[in-house]
């Protein structure tokens, strides 16, 4: 794996001697092939500068020298010696640059292993240095580099003269600088010296990376660029030989568990930039980034403008696709990042050696992985969330508060070296929890494990108090303190009237409740009617500083933690509702979420249904499993009857339990024990039920037994359910033989029944009513039989039925069987005695014999009845006679009726009467009633009138209704009987119409109105017929025509005569009666004075004359009077006059003429005035009445003088004339029809004379026209002198180019007839002189040499044809007189459009001899532009391709499929641009698929994750074949690895020693394939704290370790805590074992023991990280589980090791460990 090997920004960089310079020459010329034949390569800096702070202060000058001299040697050669010798110069990041000197490339060392032969590569000098590769430290070829002491890398480095008195200098002067602390920043080597600032050679340059086998990846080719080192815990040789003196053995040599690290990983970006894409422009004093030479664009990804002047970012926001951006030490002084917001591919930021004060400017970058903002002037590290920030430098500053420290969710390296807030107790805790889990080093150091124990002491909500601003304290009085804290930011919002006192969340754990406590109290003091509400939601987020995400539906104070919810943490926001109000938020966070115990628990346990007896009911737990996997709990039900202990119920053993009758009047346990599917179970949880209640009574399987014959009994049975049965009911019914289907009841209160011969034939019917014990009565249930037989003839249970009295009607019954109860006979008889001796003493009552119905007449009373039941068949056939006697003997009725009823005509008017028949004795005073009702079904309504009487006159109120009588029997001893009400047949009808009275009500005066007043009688009247008679005195009478309403109103005519008036009645079905005359009234007297009518009289037309007739009424007339008012249109009056006619005027027309009239009679009286309004005046037809015209002159419009009448005027005709001769009479009225000397000019109303009117007479015919388009006869005008011309001016003086070179000039005359007007010609220069070309008087100029760059102007002077002279007038200057446009006749392209192929344009000039030599003499430029359809396949659009402006293009990816399209542009030296010419290509071809700069990322250990990683070209990628594979140091041979073809690979314990390969054969997504191409790893290695384990116990050669064994080997079970037992598995070097412990009742036990001998192995599981198999041979093997995969590892690699004989490689070469 490549990394990047960069010195901190953070420490001053050494000047080099350039002295050192031209030895290195010789060995960079002398190692070029060696360079080619290097898999690998390395690039790093010249000097690898520590971080700040990271050098422990020590004063060794002893073992500084001793390491200076166990390094250099005597007998190196010189050759060997200038290989180290190679200068690399960079201009101080505070200082100057010296000299140019170009930066050259670490030296790459190629060392044979033995040590017999060195030799060193370096890389040609380059200015741009654009590919760094990298190389193993020491290799041959491109073998792995195996780990090797310090003094055997001292041991293999040929050192020359100069470095070993460097180095002897430096270890003292740094031991001195060290010691007396000086120097304001520390030396990053104890062999550079910060006095003189010089750099360190090849020793310097090429022991950094010994301690490790392999070396970071350059982030920017330059030396000087800015870096942080590997993250691996590498110590660097820059340690190793600080601390040689005090190391022996395998402890000097770079180990990775050293604290002392100096480098850490910086995040992978391409290092293999071109010049298109890098820019580097370190120290040339640059101001500005708008600068002209800058060369800033969108392409650039690799830019370093370090050691300027820059003091702004303005211009920055062009590099939208930069991933390194370098600007340490300049001038910026914050804020003002906002134009990096554009900036979303950066991936590296250094903005060390500064002057920045504040960070809350920085845009969020998404993929900023690197940020140093040392040496700066920041207080705090607010700024805005970095999604992807690694590594965030901040050391030097002046950060004195975390407050607004931001969201970095995958920081891993914090630096905040010497910055006052180192001071505060505790800083690394307080960090650990503002970054989360992902915190791997703090100040380039490990995390300390007391820090990390004393961060999880703090509440979870710490990290948020931190970021607001609460003051970090002790972690034992952080809970109270930061509550308090949150509480004063709340305080101000709570309720009024309450305190918060809690806010808290439990402990979560996995599937367990867990519960928020918000605990409000109230003040006392103040009264709150409303209750407070607590609304909750709950949140779930990666850590306490990210965005919490909403859980849907987590709205309780209980939230069950999900299996994802691990590690996780949880927040509840709490909203306190009082009322309608809503008061903000309070909030709580929880500790991450816990794994769960994997025991199951009961939270909450209930039994649902009804307790009822027969109902299913269930018992429902709530189970919290806690991690384990849901299983089938058990459930057993038990009952407990009232005072006694629950007892189990036998079989009930399901979840669900049916209730029985057993259950009633009982309580039920459910008892519930919850188990996983491992097997764990739970605390087994109760729940007892209320009281069972017996079920509703019910019966099934209801059935009659029996046999169905007359005269047999049957009986009906069922099946009673609902609790112990009570007296239910038991109905027999029999079948209606009638219709078949109704039943008639014939028994009850039995479940037995007697058939009888009303059976015979017929369906019995029996019907079971259940009732429980208390009475409750349920559903009934009945069956039918079948149909019934018939028995002989027979009669039992003979009765006589019905109440024994005078009068009634009795019944004798019997069960006939055999027969049937209509055939049979019945005679009936009366005795004095109850006792029946035979027929003797029985007299016959009944002439009948069959009648079973008598009715007891009066002179049975006080005898009893006898009745004799002889039972028949159909055929005749008789059987014995049964006799009934009456229980007592026949008493009096009490009084009532036998029969009611109506007579009489149903119609108004007509008479009812009543009649009826008592009965009960003697009729005492019977009451009678008479009803009236207006349904028969209604109660009706009392007639006053008709009470006491029998008979009853009907009135009009009983039209249409129904009338009844009521009567009471009342018997003479006053004993009242039950009422009888006798409803009429029909509703009453109306009567014959007739008036009863009919009279004439009103004023006998003029004008006045009659009406009638009748009295009406006969039904609903209808239209009656009215006529109306005027009688004279002398007694003639008249009928009065058109007069036949109800009412009259008394005219003229009436006066004097008597009015009277018939009326014929009419009722509402047409039927008529006699016609009655009313009296007569009168005489009539005259009435007050009126205007009957008002009519107008004339035409409403301007012009006219009104008048009016009037018609009189109110005796005689007198002097009447009258008034004219004009009515406009909004409703105004106007009064015109009083005259006896208005005339019409203009102001009439389109208003309306109003006439008041008031009556007056001759003895003075006025009457009330009338008024009539008319329609709207008319306009009168249009005449003209005058016309004149006045003097005219040229281009002055003339206005002739005209009168109109006749309504509105319209828009008239007007014709204007031109005549030479001045016309009259009938010439000029006629003067359309001359054609010879006339013309016609304008046809509108005035007219402006022109040049040709001016000396002619102009005439106007004019037709007028009223608005509504009618015209009148026409008028003609002729003006009384000729036109006179106009003074001579021109405008609009203009020149235009007739053709090249050649011009013209033109202007407008004015002013009478041109004379010979004057014409010349200006230049005016680029400074604006004008002056006049000499001899140019013409009206066309040829331009000339001297009128290029100038403009023209024309001069015209215009004359009149009578010698009067006008006024110059210049035209505007004309465009800057050039040459003919450059012209590009046609544009081709060549090459290929195929992705990856150039496009070049060419473009072809026109053969002309002016193109020729225009494209010779003034062409300056051609400009380029490539454009891309916007949609493939569409060659209409096409969209610009920003800074592709050369004639040469190179297809891309993205182009396939679309048109590509090139515009040529041609310049000339006049600043002009010609037309755009275009060349297009057809859609672009993919590519063939390729792969290159294939290479893995991953960090070297067994434990990482790889990725291989290429750039692919040849079209879209398709599903490209990765394979990984294995291969041994030195074996040409690859080992697959099986499955693993992803992108990533994961490492494990069998890579330990091999290099991994990825072989990556692309496809395209069409399928095409292309060339495979590999990549391979450096060998793996073994974790650091793997390998310091295995190496401890390898040493101690016997080894015992605890391992879990499933002991139920099912495939398909899975391994939990309830099948796993333990076990001992012991270790050394001949044998392995793996014990069963022993426990109280059993010894320990050996399961397996074997040797290493093969077949002898250890497996892995790659799916389970914490197993392992160890196979001794084909029969013995085992399967164990460990709690982590570093156990399991350290298990494995220890096995291996002590099994290491039998190993084809031997594990100590495996493991790095020296032997």
């Amino acid at each position: 794996m490549e990394e990047t090997l960069v010195p901190s920004v953070e420490e001053p960089v050494n000047k080099v001697q350039t002295s050192v310079k031209q030895s290195s020459v010789s060995s960079v010329e002398t190692m070029k092939k060696v360079t080619k034949t290097t898999k690998l390569t390395v690039a790093a800096t010249s000097s690898l500068l520590a971080p700040t702070g990271s050098i422990r202060k020590r004063t060794e000058p002893k073992s500084s020298s001793d390491s200076s001299s166990k390094v250099t040697k005597p007998n190196l050669t010189a050759s060997s010696r200038n290989l180290n010798s190679v200068p690399v110069a960079r201009r101080n990041s505070t200082g100057g640059m010296p000299e140019k000197s170009s930066t050259i490339k670490r030296q790459n060392i190629v060392t044979n292993v033995a040590g017999k032969r060195t030799t060193a590569a370096s890389d040609p000098v380059r200015q741009s240095l654009p590919e760094l590769r990298r190389s193993s430290l020491p290799s041959v070829a491109a073998k792995p580099v195996t780990r090797t002491s310090v003094s055997e890398v001292r041991k293999s480095l040929p050192v020359s003269t100069m470095d070993k008195s460097l180095r002897s200098s430096t270890g003292s002067d740094v031991s001195k600088s060290g010691s007396a602390k000086k120097p304001s920043v520390k030396p990053s080597l104890p062999f550079s010296s910060s006095s003189k600032r010089h750099s360190s050679t090849s020793l310097d340059s090429t022991g950094s990376s010994v301690s490790r086998k392999t070396v970071s990846k350059v982030s920017s080719p330059s030396a000087g660029s800015p870096s942080v080192s590997s993250g691996f815990r590498t110590g660097s040789l820059s340690t190793s030989l600080d601390r040689s003196s005090n190391l022996s053995g395998r402890r000097r040599m770079g180990t990775p568990e050293s604290r002392d690290s100096r480098f850490i990983v910086l995040p992978q970006v391409e290092i293999k930039a071109g010049d298109d894409v890098r820019l580097d422009l370190r120290g040339h004093r640059v101001r500005s980034l708008n600068a002209s030479g800058l060369n800033l664009s969108p392409n650039l990804e690799f830019v370093y403008l370090r050691d300027n002047l820059l003091s702004t970012l303005e211009g920055i926001e062009i590099l939208k696709r930069v991933k390194v951006l370098d600007l340490s030490f300049n001038e910026f002084k914050g804020p003002g990042f906002e134009p990096l917001e554009n900036c979303k591919a950066l991936q590296q930021l250094y903005l060390a050696g500064n002057q920045i004060t504040s960070l809350v400017t920085l845009p969020q970058l998404p993929n900023l992985e690197f940020l140093s903002v040392a040496q700066n002037k920041l207080k705090s590290l607010s700024m805005a969330s970095q999604p992807r920030l690694q590594v965030l430098a901040a050391s030097k500053n002046k950060i004195t508060t975390l407050k607004g420290f931001p969201h970095l969710p995958v920081l891993e390296h914090l630096r905040v070296e010497e910055n006052p807030i180192l001071k505060m107790p505790h800083l690394e805790a307080a960090s650990i929890l503002l970054v989360g889990s992902t915190l791997k080093k703090f100040n380039d150091r490990d995390l300390s494990r007391e820090e990390v124990a004393i961060a999880k002491r703090y509440p979870p909500c710490t990290a948020l108090c931190i970021r607001d601003g609460w003051e970090f304290c002790r972690p034992e009085n952080a809970a109270d303190s930061t509550l308090r804290f949150l509480f004063e930011q709340w305080e101000d919002h709570f309720p009024p009237g309450y305190l918060l006192k809690d806010a808290s969340v439990d402990q979560p754990f996995e599937e367990d409740a867990c519960r928020c406590h918000f605990f409000f109290v109230q003040d006392s003091t103040v009264s709150i009617d409303p209750q407070l509400v607590l609304r909750f939601q709950w949140f779930v987020g990666e850590r306490t500083l990210s965005n919490f995400v909403a859980i849907p539906d987590a709205t309780g104070e209980v939230y069950w933690p999900k299996h994802e919810d691990i590690g996780k943490f949880l927040k509840v926001e709490c909203t306190p509702m009082l009322g309608e109000t809503q008061y903000p938020t309070v909030f709580a966070i929880s500790s991450p979420v816990s794994r769960g115990s994997g025991i199951p628990k009961v939270v909450n346990l209930e039994v649902r249904g009804d307790l009822v007896e027969g109902n299913v009911i269930g018992g429902y737990a709530e189970v919290a499993w806690c991690g384990g996997t849901p299983g089938k709990g058990v459930a057993s039900w038990l009952r407990r009857r009232w005072n006694s202990s629950p007892v189990v119920i036998a079989g009930a053993e399901d979840e669900e339990y049916r209730l029985t009758l057993d259950d009633i009047d009982s309580s039920l346990v459910f008892m519930y024990t919850p188990v996983t599917e491992e097997g764990v179970k739970g605390e087994p949880q109760y729940k007892y039920t209320d009281f069972v209640k017996a079920a509703p009574p019910s019966v099934s399987n209801v059935q009659i037994v029996g046999d169905v014959v007359e005269g047999c009994i049957i009986k009906g049975v069922g099946e009673y359910f609902g609790g112990r049965e009570g007296p239910s009911k038991f109905e027999w019914l029999r079948e209606n033989k009638e219709n078949g289907r109704d039943f008639l009841l014939v028994s009850t209160g039995t479940s037995e029944y007697t058939l009888t011969k009303e059976d015979v034939g017929r369906h019995i019917a029996f019907v079971y009513i259940p009732i429980n014990f208390e009475g409750q009565e349920g559903e009934s249930v009945s069956v039918m039989s079948s149909v019934v037989k018939q028995a002989p003839p027979k009669v039992t249970n003979v009765k006589i039925i019905g109440d024994i009295r005078e009068n009634n009607k009795v019944t004798v019954t019997g069960t006939v069987t055999g027969g049937t109860e209509g055939s049979s006979r019945v005679q009936w008889f009366q005795t004095s005695s109850s006792a029946l001796d035979s027929e003797n003493g029985l007299e016959a009552v009944s002439a009948s014999k069959i009648a079973k119905a008598f009715r007891i007449p009066l002179g049975a009373v006080g005898y009893y009845i006898v009745a004799k039941y002889t039972p028949m068949t159909p055929d005749g056939e008789s059987g014995e006679p049964v006799y009934a006697v009456s229980e007592r003997a026949v008493e009096t009725l009490p009084p009532s009726l036998n029969f009611l009823s109506i007579t009489g005509d149903y119609a108004e008017g007509g008479m009812l009467t009543a009649s009826y028949g008592y009965i009960g004795g003697h009729e005492g005073k019977s009451v009678y009633n008479w009803y009236l009702h207006e349904a028969e079904t209604d109660s009706g309504t009392l007639i006053p009138e008709g009470s006491g009487v029998l008979q009853y006159r009907i009135t009009r109120d009983a039209i249409g209704k129904f009338i009844s009588f009521q009567c009471v029997p009342v018997r003479d001893d006053g004993i009242v009987g039950e009422p009888r009400t006798c409803m009429g047949q029909e509703r009453v009808r109306p009567g014959s119409p007739r008036l009863l009275s009919l009279q004439i009500i009103g004023i006998a005066v003029e004008g006045t109105q009659l009406s009638v007043n009748k009295k009406y009688w006969g039904g609903e009247e209808g239209d009656s017929v009215f006529r109306w008679f005027r009688t004279s005195s002398d007694g003639t009478q008249s009928e009065i025509r058109d007069a036949t309403a109800m009412s009259y109103e008394l005219s003229i005519d009436d006066i004097g005569f008597f009015i009277s008036v018939s009326c014929e009645p009419v009722r509402s079905d047409w039927a008529r009666g006699p016609i009655v005359v009313s009296e007569q009234i009168g005489p009539i007297i005259p009435g007050p004075p009126t205007c009957q009518s008002l009519e107008f009289l004339g035409s409403m037309m301007e012009g006219q004359r009104l008048s009016f007739v009037a018609s009189y009424s109110g005796g005689e007339r007198g002097n009447c009077f009258h008034e004219w008012f004009r009515v406009r249109s909004d409703g105004v009056r106007d009064k015109l006059s009083a005259n006896e006619f208005l005339d019409l005027t203009l102001e009439d027309v389109g208003k309306c003429i109003e006439l008041v009239y008031t009556p007056m009679r001759k003895d003075g009286v006025t009457g009330n005035p009338r008024s009539i309004k008319s329609h709207v005046i008319a306009p009168a037809d249009p005449v003209g009445l005058e016309l004149v015209i006045t003097n005219c002159f040229e281009d002055k419009e003339v206005i002739p003088q005209k009168t109109y009448f006749g309504g509105r005027e319209g828009v008239g005709e007007y014709i204007w004339y031109r005549t030479k001769d001045k016309l009259h009479g009938s010439a000029l009225m006629d003067i359309s029809n001359d054609c010879e000397d006339v013309l016609i000019c304008s046809k509108t109303f005035t007219y402006t004379p022109s040049l040709e009117d001016v000396g002619s007479y102009l005439a106007l015919y004019w037709l007028p026209t009223r608005a509504d388009g009618k015209c009148g006869k026409p008028l003609v005008a002729i003006s009384n002198s000729p036109v006179n011309p106009a003074l001579p001016v021109v405008s609009f003086v203009q020149v235009k180019e007739l053709h090249s070179g050649v011009y013209s000039g033109e202007g407008i005359y004015f002013g009478g007839y041109e004379g010979a007007s004057l014409f010349s010609w200006y230049r005016e220069t680029s400074d604006g002189t004008i002056s006049l070309i000499n001899g140019a008087n013409s009206i066309t100029y040829a331009v000339t040499d001297l009128d290029y760059n100038c403009r023209l102007l024309f001069g015209y002077t215009p004359v009149r044809s009578d010698s009067v002279v006008g006024e110059l007038k210049l035209s505007e200057s004309t465009d800057i007189i050039l040459p003919e446009l450059p012209i590009v006749e046609m544009l081709a392209l060549t090459g290929k459009g195929i992705e990856g192929d150039v496009l070049t344009a060419v473009e072809v000039i026109p053969k002309s001899a002016m193109q020729q030599l225009v494209w010779s003499k003034y062409k300056k430029d051609v400009k380029y532009q490539w454009f891309c359809s916007s949609v493939v396949g569409d060659r209409d659009s096409f969209e610009p391709l920003p800074s592709q402006h050369s004639c040469s293009y190179k297809v891309r990816l993205e182009d396939i499929g679309r048109c590509l399209r090139c515009e040529c542009i041609v310049t000339d030296v006049f600043g002009r641009s010609s037309e755009p010419a275009y060349a297009e290509t057809a859609a672009v071809l993919p590519g063939i698929p390729r792969i290159d700069k294939v290479e893995i990322e991953g960090r070297g250990f067994h434990t990482n994750l790889y990725a291989v990683r290429g750039i692919y070209s040849g079209g879209k990628e398709g599903k490209s074949r990765i394979q990984w594979l294995r291969s041994m140091v030195g074996s040409p041979d690859l080992i697959s690895i099986p499955g693993e073809t992803g992108r990533m690979y994961e490492a494990n314990v069998d890579d330990v020693g091999y290099r991994l390969v990825a072989i990556y054969t692309p496809v395209r997504e069409d399928g095409v394939e292309g060339q495979p191409v590999s990549a391979s790893t450096e060998p793996i290695a073994v974790e650091p704290d793997v390998l310091k384990e295995v190496k401890q116990k390898l040493e101690l050669g016997s080894v015992k370790f605890e391992a879990l064994c499933d002991k139920d080997r099912s495939p398909k079970k899975v391994p939990g805590e309830g099948s796993l037992e333990r076990r001992i598995l012991e270790v050394n070097r001949k044998r392995v074992k793996v014990v069963k412990p022993g426990s109280k009742t059993s010894f320990p036990t050996t399961e397996i023991r074997g040797s290493y001998a093969p077949p002898f192995h250890v497996e892995l599981f790659r799916n389970d990280q914490h197993r392992l198999r160890i196979v001794v041979d084909s029969e013995n093997e085992v399967d164990l589980m460990v709690h982590s995969r570093h156990m399991r590892d350290v298990i494995v690699l220890v096995i291996r090791g002590l099994a290491q004989r039998f190993n084809s490689t031997s594990l100590n070469s495996l493991l790095k460990i020296e032997t």
